[in-house]
């Protein structure tokens, strides 16, 4: 059983507060890779809250299908691993909304824990190809577009998975490649006015870990004790990190990597004195 004692309590009351606060993102236009679903879908709810245009590009068309009676966002069906598609479909944002002031990468695909000899081809270039390059792809269409103005955020949603060792053999090593990536860009598009920075997700409660959670094949309650506040976090809580990073309450930040994990990462200093004092409710 999961603890579920996530503070931010309703998210409609909390996308509410989101307006009241001085983010600057009020007018502006955002991109969103993955954002028909998950973590991507939270930081669209939010950055409308906030009062930015949002662009969606995925390439779930069944899920952008829910974006069809909302005329305050354009959704785009394109593959981030697609260099001329995500060249056209920037092309198509900014022609219809105007230029492009926040990009958030959160497009990615999971991988299952796997020993490296069971690890094939196919399924290392597959996560590479959408955790790593698609990243790049999105990021080198439009930074120098931000650049050239002298201002822009870039934030990527990387995970913990990329901070520390584990058994994600190939999710794993493609979200430190992401980091790695976020950091670079950071240096590069620095001294122009533009801003990247990166969110780094534990397990977040999201359609992509629900299946799993439900068929057992991952454990919820050791998810949950593996975490200082004994929970998982939600897609609305990461979002809420991206808008922060994406903002200009974050004017001097940049090359940042910020975990959202709920504790998860606090764990490795606390197992060899027993864990976490308590446990999940």
């Amino acid at each position: 059983m999961i603890a579920h004692r996530a503070p931010i309590g309703d998210m409609s009351r909390r996308w509410g507060e989101i307006r009241t606060m001085m983010l600057g993102l009020e007018g502006l236009n955002a991109v969103v890779t993955g954002g028909a679903s998950g973590i991507g879908r939270a930081c669209v709810d939010g950055l409308r809250a906030a009062g930015a245009r949002v662009a969606v590009l995925d390439r779930d068309v069944a899920r952008l299908a829910s974006f069809e009676a909302d005329a305050d966002v354009l959704a785009l069906a394109c593959d981030v691993c697609d260099e001329a598609a995500v060249a056209r479909a920037i092309e198509t944002v900014e022609a219809d909304l105007g230029p492009i002031g926040v990009l958030v990468a959160a497009a990615g695909v999971l991988d299952p824990p796997r020993p490296p000899e069971r690890l094939t081809q196919a399924a290392w270039d597959r996560v590479f190809a959408v955790n790593c390059d698609g990243v790049r792809i999105v990021c080198r269409q439009v930074g120098p577009r931000m650049a050239a103005r002298g201002r822009g955020s870039i934030v990527t949603v990387a995970s913990i998975a990329g901070l520390e060792p584990g058994p994600l053999s190939a999710y794993g090593p493609s979200k430190a490649a992401m980091i790695a990536l976020t950091r670079s860009f950071a240096g590069h598009w620095g001294r122009r006015g533009v801003r990247v920075n990166a969110v780094a997700p534990g397990y977040v409660r999201t359609p992509a870990l629900d299946p799993a959670l439900s068929l057992g094949v991952v454990d919820g309650g050791t998810l949950a004790r593996g975490t200082a506040l004994g929970r998982l976090a939600e897609a609305q809580e990461v979002a809420c990190a991206v808008l922060f990073l994406a903002s200009d309450a974050a004017s001097a930040i940049t090359g940042v990597v910020l975990p959202v994990d709920a504790g998860a990462m606090l764990a490795a200093g606390w197992v060899p004195h027993g864990g976490f004092p308590g446990e999940p409710a």
